[in-house]
């Protein structure tokens, strides 16, 4: 079995050739290289000019991809009050307040995505050590921490993703599945480079996209053409 794995692996790289691709492209190449019987989560990798270790070098962000990720989240909401029916009226699946935070306390994590209003931070700061290990942590930053629980609910189950680099001045982030068309997966590609760009931090400084790479749960990475990048970084300025 794993030598069947090896070569359907080796048929998948000789389909990349030896040089930079657009986004388009590449897609389409990740498609014909798809070789597993799952649909395989479709990744851009970015590497920063930044160093992470410094604060002011931090780069983070949300962006609503275009054609969303091929699968609905499971959207948590920490509430009270009016706040309560207007998460419910909006498609969250599950809302409360200290309840809710009680039940995650206990081990519960059946969601995919966490939403708190600024008046129930209090009660859900307790639950750090759980949600932020996972990413799920409700933060301003990232629209998640709101009194704006409708929009939130709705950009979140719309396809918004946060991306966050890494220590090593890596984003790695999903823009969507094998199974998108490849016109598709290079608009969200394109919109989540967008975002990058807009995330930009002032103290950065020299070449802030060095290098972008598309890749596949199982696939091979495809280098990414430095002008379509450098176009979209022309845009943005």
């Amino acid at each position: 079995m794993a030598r069947k794995i090896g070569k359907n692996t080796e048929k998948a790289r000789k389909l990349v050739e030896a040089r930079s691709y657009q986004l388009g492209e590449a897609s389409e190449v990740i498609k014909k290289a798809h070789f597993v019987k799952f649909d395989e989560t479709v990744e851009l990798v970015v590497n920063l000019g930044v160093d992470p270790k410094h604060s002011d070098q931090m780069v983070r962000g949300t962006v609503v991809l275009p054609h969303g990720l091929g699968k609905t989240k499971r959207v948590l909401v920490i509430a009270g009050g009016e706040k309560v029916r207007e998460a419910q009226d909006a498609g969250a699946d599950f809302v409360g307040g200290e309840d809710m935070v009680q039940k995650i306390q206990e081990g519960w994590t059946d969601f995919d995505a966490v939403i708190a209003t600024p008046d129930m931070m209090r009660s859900a700061g307790r639950l750090g050590k759980v949600l932020g290990p996972r990413g799920l942590m409700p933060n301003p930053k990232t629209g998640t921490v709101t009194f704006e629980v409708a929009q939130a609910v709705k950009e979140i189950k719309a396809g918004k993703v946060e991306f966050r680099v890494d220590k090593q001045g890596i984003i790695h982030s999903p823009v969507g599945k094998v199974s998108f068309d490849a016109a598709k997966l290079a608009d969200n590609a394109h919109a989540l480079i967008g975002a990058i760009l807009k995330a930009k931090p002032a103290a950065a400084k020299g070449k802030y996209i060095k290098k972008v790479t598309l890749t596949s749960t199982m696939g091979p990475g495809i280098l990414i053409d430095s002008a379509e990048v450098e176009a979209a970084i022309a845009a943005a300025a």
